[in-house]
């Protein structure tokens, strides 16, 4: 039986997506993303250092941060002031590693830059949802270095995006919302490049085991949900006369 998804969506089918970008006049790189009712700030500074232990190796990095405001789910939850949660580290770390992959770190040169993903309303997704976001902004960003004059060559490889892919009631449903990411037996995040190549895979039965069939149309479905997401990024980017590698 076929699920009935909210706003009518087909099983395989992303949620609506929103970009504004440049809306920050400090940060080098600036997006403000909406994928259905989750909506994440994606901000990308530079730094012009690298990490102690990258000195000197003729490098750069990129690493981020990630935060969910007080009342962007339906309870307020308190900020991390004093000490960072496991799910915010690991969220980091995930957000760091993708983004890296899209970025030749010795054409950065040593400097750094920070993607700060704030969770501004969360409706499932806000991993993925910063990930797709924050690629964006980092491209702007280094737009920005091209246009100054502080790198000579283009470092960007290729745009990133992720998306979660879910089985409820043995159908396989793309891009959750929080009702549907809570209620599944089977949850995955994919982290896909823009050819289409995968970063990371994150996976679990919670509630039941999946088969090597259903991992296939999972996998199908994520590849088929970034190919979607990096035509968005490409347009958003576009608009702004930011060419992408071939």
């Amino acid at each position: 039986m076929t699920l009935h998804r909210p706003e009518g969506r087909k099983s395989n089918q992303i949620r609506p997506i929103l970009i504004e970008t440049q809306i920050n006049k400090f940060a080098e790189g600036s997006v403000l993303i909406q994928c259905g009712d989750t909506r994440v700030l994606c901000t990308a500074s530079v730094e012009e250092s690298v990490p102690n232990w990258l000195k000197g190796k003729g490098q750069g990095w990129i690493t981020a941060e990630y935060s969910m405001l007080p009342r962007a789910t339906h309870t307020r939850t308190k900020r991390d002031r004093e000490k960072v949660s496991g799910r915010t580290q690991e969220i980091q770390r995930l957000i760091g590693r993708s983004l890296r992959s899209m970025i030749n770190l010795k054409e950065l040169g040593e400097r750094t830059i920070y993607l700060d993903c704030d969770v501004l309303q969360a409706d499932g997704g806000t991993r993925t949802t910063s990930i797709t976001g924050s690629s964006i902004a980092l491209a702007i960003a280094i737009n920005q270095l091209l246009k100054n004059g502080k790198i000579e060559n283009n470092p960007l490889v290729d745009l990133v995006s992720a998306v979660s892919i879910g089985i409820k009631n043995k159908e396989v449903l793309t891009d959750l919302d929080y009702e549907e990411d809570s209620s599944c037996e089977v949850d995955m995040n994919f982290v896909i490049t823009g050819k289409g190549n995968f970063i990371e895979v994150q996976g679990t039965g919670e509630q039941a085991q999946f088969t090597k069939d259903e991992l296939q149309l999972m996998t199908d479905q994520a590849l088929s949900a970034a190919k979607e997401l990096k035509s968005i990024q490409a347009k958003t980017l576009s608009k702004l006369n930011i060419e992408l590698p071939v």
